[in-house]
């Protein structure tokens, strides 16, 4: 029986991971859970299965969230960043599983794993903003770091294959969006209603805009950078539109192995969660036959330049990866609100990146300053362009 601590449990993948637990009852147990402000969806998941911490995200949901509950629980009720930090330590748990959306899965993160517990990672943004240091924490604790994003599960499964310095190339898939083939004069446009419809998966409002800026891929970039110790370059992008073919690792000799599958994400989750075993999960197989042509093209970089600053950011290193993450978050919450446009998100990134500059990667408080600072500068870019298109309107 492995015990389990699920960091955003009322998010796609977060109810996936809950998916595979209920299909295993006798190998998996919840021991702690956080979530955010669904708290209806939150109080029926600790009735299913009775962790020993709850975190919410802050005190406002505290006592709501009490009273949908048995009396027993009201002193496990923890809220914000320390009731994160609470549930990633919990004694009971053997590994935390961080499914959170964005930079508030750092901290729980690393207190995880200097309290030595394994991690299953699908928070990218962990590795995007201290790549270094977490890997240097997860060393020095000797934990396992396994990923749950369906690529980089793609990745550490190929490289099973052969021997780490036998790596030529990592190749990354991306579905493209659903503006793969948009004219670039068209997606000044988009709506969020259109940028959420993602062609192949169901995923959360902020990874389905990432993904069709194809931001997404360009920090799955940086996460693979240092989730796999390699250069920056030794990784490449090819965007394969049917996402059947989930990524791919090129040794020295040519070979190239793949990891194939459907669409779903229990599969890497259930992976990531027995490793190193695999569990019979009961999906439909994947049916070549029945899948047809898959075909594979280079990225656009000029309709979609987010995915060429990060691989810039990237090669730059320091805190500019974390500061690209933060106005990353600030300029999707703003596009989302329409205060935006969809092509203002990368351009508010970019100008954000020029105003600050680089700094220790391995300074934990230089980390978390660059952060804030990127914040505070991505909305005085967003307030900005709001009054600029304003005196637009204005004068027409």
């Amino acid at each position: 029986m492995k015990t389990l601590s699920l960091l955003g449990s009322t998010g796609s993948i977060g109810k996936n991971v809950l998916a595979v637990v209920r299909m295993f009852p006798d190998r998996f147990r919840i021991v702690g859970l956080s979530a955010g402000k669904n708290i209806k969806e939150l109080a029926a998941q600790v009735l299913e299965f009775e962790p020993e911490c709850i975190s919410v995200a802050d005190e406002s949901s505290v006592a709501p969230l009490a009273d949908m509950l048995p009396p027993k629980y009201r002193q496990k009720i923890f809220c914000g960043s320390d009731g994160n930090r609470k549930t990633a330590t919990v004694d009971a748990a053997e590994m935390v599983v961080s499914a959170v959306v964005g930079a508030v899965g750092l901290l729980p993160t690393l207190d995880a794993i200097a309290a030595g517990k394994d991690i299953g990672l699908a928070n990218k943004e962990t590795l995007v903003m201290a790549g270094r240091l977490v890997m240097q924490a997860v060393q020095e604790s000797g934990v396992a770091l396994l990923p749950i994003d369906s690529e980089h599960s793609a990745i550490f499964q190929a490289l099973e294959a052969g021997r780490r310095r036998d790596v030529g190339m990592i190749i990354l898939t991306a579905s493209g969006g659903p503006f793969r083939a948009m004219a670039r004069e068209d997606l000044a446009s988009v709506t969020p209603a259109q940028a959420l419809d993602h062609p192949n998966w169901d995923m959360g409002r902020k990874i389905s805009i990432d993904s069709a800026t194809l931001m997404n891929k360009g920090l799955e970039v940086i996460e693979a950078r240092w989730l796999f110790d390699v250069a920056a370059d030794q990784i490449r992008v090819v965007v394969h539109p049917q996402s059947i073919v989930h990524s791919l690792v090129e040794f020295i000799d040519g070979s190239v192995v793949a990891q194939l599958g459907i669409p779903d994400m229990r599969i890497p989750i259930a992976y990531a969660l027995s490793y190193p075993e695999r569990i019979e999960l009961g999906l439909s197989r994947l049916s070549l036959s029945d899948c047809g042509n898959l075909s594979f093209e280079k990225p656009d970089y000029e309709r979609f330049p987010a995915l060429r600053l990060a691989f810039d950011v990237m090669k730059e290193g320091g805190v500019k990866p974390a500061v690209l993450n933060a106005a990353n978050e600030i300029a999707v919450a703003a596009f989302l609100n329409e205060e935006i446009s969809f092509t203002d998100i990368t351009a508010v990134v970019a100008a954000t990146l020029d105003r600050i500059d680089s700094g220790d990667d391995l300074d934990l408080d230089t980390i978390l300053a660059a952060d804030a600072q990127a914040r505070e500068f991505a909305g005085q870019e967003i307030e900005k362009r709001a009054r600029e298109k304003g005196k637009g309107k204005r004068e027409e």
